[in-house]
């Protein structure tokens, strides 16, 4: 789902290469973006494996969603200091370590006998894909020449991440229902060992960058430890009680860590984030509705998976293949979404995306509980996919609206790191609704969450970005 905008031009004191014969270029993008796939599938790739996977490791009560929690915010909590590093140590060896790492934790996850050693694996997946993404991105940015050539590169890139990870989810039924879930993390290996040697050998190896360039790892560690722990605090809650005292100590913890953060920041020579880019009120507000909006989204595919198999009776590979009306609309409205957002207000394209997503939520709350494909899941499928591929587009480019050039680099990773922890704490606090509610009411009110979340999306939308043209940023 990574769709950055062009990256500044480096100084040649960071080991800027001159740009490569056309060859050289083409494998460069093909690298590029096959990494770029690989990472963006793992998202999607394990949401209709995961009832499968409940039944044959033994997944307690909402445990399920640390499968996915796992590698989004261990992918989004490290994406920005992995650009850090391909910047310390070079584009090639972070590329090669990312995908070294990735790949490794494929294998174990794909081995894992209990759910402790599949989260785990699902951990160092997100790390490895924390290196990949931005290392790619830096390959990209120095191979093209600034211009018409480097913008068509990363518009390939963000689209074969956003193709990739609606793929996943199809993929994902076929597989369950083939070899068996674990080659929904198996089928990463060859990928990623190939890519691995290309690399390895056609690379050029790019000199080691600035040494003065500092790694905020204090920074990285804090909002991650404090997200995780907040996600934790929350399945403890449906446990043991929302207002229970090992609850609220989670909670407290998980502040002081956030709280940490933002002080590190505040005095770190090299922050993770300079606090004075929340000065820019678009960029605030794309980023909190990238938040909002990813969270619904990637809520709204876990549970629709979990619909289809644990209520209304569908196979992996059913479910999967009930996926293509969503992920056939999203490629297409998103370059629909793209045009239109040069020709008008990117909060009004926002607005509407986001209430086609509301409409699709507020279908599934009423859907009966014997309802077919034909007239329970389709409409609502068809929306979610038009809405997400109108709004994704406009979000990306509200966020980067008044941003320096000097800072669109980092505004860029900004808004794809908002959106992997808006996704994975999405999924968790739709899970604990889903596990407070009990059967098709449980399915009902965690629907309505998603709606929620969509609809307050586009509030943060309008408050951002509708507003006299005098006043913008």
């Amino acid at each position: 789902m990574t769709q950055l905008q062009a990256l500044p031009e480096k100084p040649a004191a960071t080991g800027a290469a001159p740009p490569r014969p056309a060859v050289g270029r083409n494998l460069v993008l093909v690298l590029a973006c096959a990494a770029q796939a690989v990472v963006s599938l793992d998202m999607a790739i394990v949401n209709v494996a995961l009832p499968s996977i409940q039944h044959d490791l033994g997944f307690g009560r909402g445990g399920l969603q640390w499968v996915i929690v796992a590698y989004g915010l261990l992918l989004g909590g490290f994406l920005i200091l992995g650009g850090r590093m391909t910047d310390r140590f070079g584009r090639r060896r972070i590329y090669l370590a990312g995908l070294a790492v990735f790949t490794g934790a494929s294998l174990l996850a794909g081995m894992a006998g209990d759910p402790a050693t599949l989260i785990a694996a699902r951990a160092l997946q997100g790390l490895g894909a924390a290196l990949i993404v931005p290392a790619a991105l830096s390959l990209l940015a120095v191979t093209f020449p600034e211009g018409r050539e480097r913008n068509r590169a990363l518009a390939l890139f963000g689209g074969v991440g956003g193709m990739a990870a609606s793929v996943g989810v199809v993929a994902s039924g076929l597989l369950t229902a083939g070899p068996g879930w674990r080659w929904t993390f198996y089928i990463n290996i060859p990928v990623g060992l190939a890519l691995i040697l290309l690399a390895a050998v056609f690379l050029a190896a790019d000199p080691v960058g600035d040494r003065r360039t500092r790694l905020d790892v204090p920074g990285a560690v804090t909002i991650t430890a404090g997200l995780l722990l907040f996600v934790y605090a929350l399945h403890h809650g449906t446990i043991h009680g929302r207002l229970s005292g090992g609850t609220l100590a989670l909670f407290a913890a998980a502040a002081l860590l956030i709280a940490a953060f933002v002080r590190i920041e505040a005095r770190a020579a090299a922050p993770l984030v300079p606090l004075s880019t929340f000065r820019n009120r678009s960029l605030v507000a794309g980023n909190v509705t990238a938040f909002l909006a990813t969270s619904a989204f990637l809520s709204f595919i876990f549970l629709g998976s979990l619909l289809m198999q644990q209520r209304l009776g569908y196979t992996p590979a059913e479910a999967g293949l009930a996926w293509l009306a969503t992920t056939a609309t999203i490629l297409p409205t998103s370059m629909i979404g793209a045009r239109l957002a040069a020709r008008m207000n990117v909060g009004w394209l926002m607005i509407i995306g986001l209430s086609c997503f509301t409409f699709a939520a507020i279908w599934l709350v009423r859907m009966a509980a014997d309802a077919g494909y034909s007239d329970g899941l389709l409409v609502p499928f068809l929306c979610a996919g038009l809405g997400f591929g109108l709004c994704e587009p406009a979000i990306q480019i509200g966020a980067l609206t008044g941003v320096p050039r000097s800072d669109a680099g980092l505004a860029s990773g900004l808004v794809e790191t908002t959106r992997e922890i808006g996704g994975a704490t999405g999924v968790a606090a739709v899970c604990t609704v889903l596990v407070i509610g009990s059967g098709p009411d449980g399915f009902r009110l965690a629907f309505a969450a998603i709606g929620a979340l969509t609809l307050l999306s586009a509030i943060t939308a309008a408050a951002g970005f509708i507003r006299p043209a005098h006043r913008r940023i």
